[in-house]
């Protein structure tokens, strides 16, 4: 009896548990922006890619805009500037339109943003005393313990877990290793005694990291390889063949299925090896589980940069490069349009969740 009375307990209060009203969860709100370069300012569009809003933006004196990244979730931009001492990071409130720089007295390179989008990873002060710090909106500052010859990490979904990148030199390859508890506990996941790994992705659910094998040799451009494994560096296997050495990261569609990347369409070109102006690169997809590849661009006299995802999967946008000129352009994955939002000279297309 006392056992049939505990099982009547239990199903009345999973019941009444049942028919406890559930509090909604909010529906994340997405927005995507570019920069336009002249006059300079973020151009915001709606979801059908109508402009809707601008913010002027001028770089400072002396610098030049090198790149932005999105937080994965939340308000936050991190523009990274090229300027006469190195490099610098600054954080954009796209909500309150507002500018901070938290890294005022050495060079900062942006790393990867904390999935939470609170705080960002930055290797500092790279020609006197290379560290890597965590960085919040809100200029809180944390030195992590992992080696100064980190040039890449990477975010993991798990809090406090993320991916690092090293290498002791030119010609001695590279090592990408597992960071648990801010950097406290490290351990191996893969290492290449002839290539770079470059731009190491973590899928949405964790589960993989794609990332990008660059030769480890003087040359600055060349044919590098995408490449897939499972999180704890098992079956690590080639996907494809992918353009090596211009920063060009693969991405993650946000199911986890597909990975866009640049691929280079001219690899016997030998000034190509040596200038980015005279590479010829398109955007491709591939199919993670059987490595189907899909062209998406068909570009013949110009390059394509990093491919981003929308947060709903359907479409690509990305850097067109074609006689010096630079527009962003958006790829409808389901109808196959390729098109520029605006006339003007654009660049750096960023998606924001928040």
């Amino acid at each position: 009896m006392h056992g049939l009375s505990s099982f009547i307990l239990l199903l009345t209060s999973f019941l009444l548990l049942s028919c406890t009203p559930q509090i909604p969860q909010p529906t994340l709100q997405t927005s995507f922006y570019i920069y336009r370069l002249n006059p300079p300012a973020f151009i915001e569009f709606s979801e059908d890619f109508q402009p809707i809003r601008e913010i002027p933006f001028s770089t400072p004196a002396n610098c030049g805009l090198f790149n932005i990244f999105p937080a994965p979730l939340g308000k936050y931009m991190a523009i990274e500037l090229s300027c006469p001492n190195g490099q610098a990071v600054l954080f954009f409130d796209t909500v309150t339109d507002s500018v901070t720089q938290s890294v005022t007295d050495s060079d900062s390179h942006f790393l990867a943003w904390k999935f939470d989008g609170n705080a960002a990873y930055l290797k500092v002060d790279s020609l006197g005393s290379p560290r890597v710090l965590r960085v919040s909106v809100d200029g809180a500052q944390d030195s992590i313990p992992i080696t100064e010859f980190t040039y890449d990490l990477a975010s993991s979904a798990e809090p406090s877990e993320f991916s690092f990148a090293f290498s002791r030199g030119l010609g001695q390859g590279s090592e990408l290793w597992l960071a648990k508890r801010e950097g406290k506990v490290v351990e191996p996941l893969y290492a290449d005694r002839f290539h770079y790994i470059s731009f190491a992705r973590y899928s949405a659910d964790a589960g993989q990291i794609a990332f990008i094998k660059i030769p480890d040799t003087p040359t600055p451009f060349t044919v590098g390889e995408l490449w897939v494994m499972d999180a704890d560096g098992s079956d690590a296997h080639k996907l494809a063949d992918a353009d090596a050495g211009h920063g060009y990261a693969a991405n993650w569609s946000p199911d986890g299925n597909r990975i866009a990347f640049v691929k280079r369409e001219n690899p016997n070109d030998e000034r190509a090896d040596q200038s980015s102006e005279a590479l010829i690169s398109n955007i491709y997809v591939v199919e993670v589980q059987n490595g189907a590849l899909t062209q998406i661009t068909h570009i013949e006299n110009g390059r394509t940069e990093t491919p981003s995802w929308s947060p709903d999967g359907n479409t690509l946008a990305f850097n067109l490069v074609i006689n010096d000129r630079m527009d962003v352009h958006i790829a409808d994955l389901s109808t196959g349009e390729i098109r520029a939002l605006v006339a003007e000279l654009t660049c750096c297309p960023a998606w924001m969740r928040r």
